[in-house]
């Protein structure tokens, strides 16, 4: 299956460039990369966050068909892993938007931001205000770190300046998705399930791995690591590997140190050849041809250059595999509790988010349902929202079958 050419095209007319800072600093990647081996782990993230912690309702608005209730709480984050977060993105912001009628239970699905999606309007728009209409389900919509109102103040739009931030966002979602079930369980709402389109799919996925009951989960056009989607995908065109590489070249610490640290190296862990890199200086999306390693990501990497060359670019490339698989790749993280309560939507002709060469969804979570959609990812979004809502409210039906007795009464 080719690529979109609308994927590839609409990425030509966007300029803006990612990661304009570099990674990161060494020590917030050291610290992430600890922290990520805690909420990995069902058992140990389940302890962080507690059942009770406090989520505020700042203002409620009445609509025809609705009620939306504006809250406001403090990202668990900044206590866990302090300073980590920018303080734009400290407070973390929801939108809660409930039928004035229900139609059966008290259904509420969280949605996540995909990359853009600032503030709320776009998710309520195209998503929250039909669902109350086709199902009478409620939609939390929560406010990623780094966008809207948390959008740091030297950040240019939707371009996270730093590898790193990319990181520091899932690890807040993460916790902060859970604070917000947890919320939503004690007031008496469920069942309570996840979703999102692109990076909010992802972000939803690693939230619902740390949650301890079964629980519906409908990622969009999302897959199962984020390190195609930079190394390979049209966005790699957008990555500023100028800066990158001079950062890698310069300072020692990101290989002789940060890369003790990367744990992940699965089935999925490859070298970067010298094919992919040259493929990588074309304009077509990156397509590897599979070659796999079992080793650790990046063991026996040649000796890196001070100087540009493709060496440097190679050892750069593989250097992003390594951090992206390490804090988003979904084998790295617990299994969710139900699989069969997760259904996938993927397009066939994703230019963004690359299947080749990388585990696929049901290789890690056995057992969940994947439907591939015709086109690439941005036909996808503008013309199948009806098909995602309708996914969610197959995975939320499965649930109510399967689990009848854990309907809040």
């Amino acid at each position: 299956m080719g690529v979109s050419r609308l994927d590839v095209f609409y990425r030509r007319l966007l300029l803006t460039r990612l990661f304009i800072g570099g990674w990161g600093k060494p020590e917030d990647l050291k610290r992430i990369f600890e922290f990520r081996k805690v909420i990995a782990d069902r058992e140990k993230c389940n302890s962080l966050v507690p059942k009770d912690y406090p989520v505020y309702i700042s203002k409620t608005e009445e609509l025809s068909d609705c009620h939306i209730h504006d809250g406001v709480f403090l990202s668990p984050l900044e206590q866990l892993v302090p300073g980590i977060l920018p303080q734009e993105a400290v407070k973390a912001r929801f939108q809660f938007i409930v039928p004035k009628k229900w139609q059966q239970n008290k259904p509420v699905c969280i949605h996540l931001a995909g990359t853009g999606d600032h503030h709320f309007w776009r998710r309520r728009t195209l998503m929250a205000r039909p669902m109350i209409k086709e199902a009478g389900m409620a939609s939390l919509l929560l406010e990623n770190p780094y966008y809207g109102y948390r959008k740091p103040r030297d950040q240019l739009r939707s371009c996270l300046k730093n590898v790193s931030d990319l990181f520091v966002m899932g690890g807040a979602l993460i916790l902060e998705s859970t604070v917000l079930l947890h919320w939503l369980d004690r007031e008496g709402y469920g069942p309570l399930g996840m979703t999102g389109i692109s990076m909010g799919g992802y972000m939803a996925s690693l939230a619902v791995t740390n949650w301890p009951k079964p629980i519906p989960l409908v990622p969009c056009l999302s897959w199962s690591t984020a390190s195609s989607v930079f190394t390979m995908g049209v966005l790699s065109k957008a990555v500023n590997w100028t800066e990158l590489e001079k950062q890698y070249a310069i300072n020692s610490v990101y290989e002789e140190e940060i890369i003790n640290l990367l744990e992940y190296c699965g089935a999925d862990s490859f070298k970067m050849g010298a094919d992919l890199v040259k493929s990588s200086c074309s304009e077509q999306p990156l397509v590897p041809d599979g070659v796999r390693s079992r080793g650790p990501v990046l063991q026996s990497a040649p000796r890196k250059q001070t100087g540009a060359g493709p060496s440097l670019h190679r050892e750069s490339i593989s250097f992003m595999k390594g951090v992206m698989d390490e804090c988003t790749h979904m084998a790295n993280f617990s299994v969710p509790v139900d699989t069969s309560l997760i259904i996938v939507l993927q397009a066939k002709e994703d230019a963004y988010v690359p299947r080749t060469g990388v585990l696929s969804l049901p290789e890690i979570w056995p057992g969940c349902e994947v439907r591939y959609l015709n086109g690439g990812h941005i036909s996808a979004y503008l013309f199948k929202q009806n098909v995602f809502r309708q996914a969610i409210y197959d995975a939320f039906s499965r649930f109510c079958v399967k689990y009848p007795d854990l309907l809040q009464s």
